[in-house]
């Protein structure tokens, strides 16, 4: 699994980072776990409000901090 944060480096990007380790180490599951801070690469996703969640090529959050319950559920 490939969970990607899209984020310029904010504070709340860093937030649902954080977030989303837990949800992985919590689950038990396998996760690759990317950063991702060029715009360019953001915009791919068609992403226009960050921070934003993609598993898997998908994206699954935009324009909030998710929280740990909701990137478990998810997952």
């Amino acid at each position: 699994m490939k969970i990607e944060v899209l984020g310029t480096g904010c504070a709340k990007c860093k937030n649902l980072y954080e977030n989303v380790k837990k949800a992985v180490e919590e689950s038990g599951k396998s996760a690759e776990i990317v950063k991702v801070e060029e715009i360019p690469k953001i915009m791919a996703y068609g992403v226009m409000s960050t921070p934003a969640l993609v598993v898997d090529g998908k994206v699954v959050f935009s324009g909030k901090v998710a929280s740990v319950a909701e990137i478990s559920g998810v997952l």
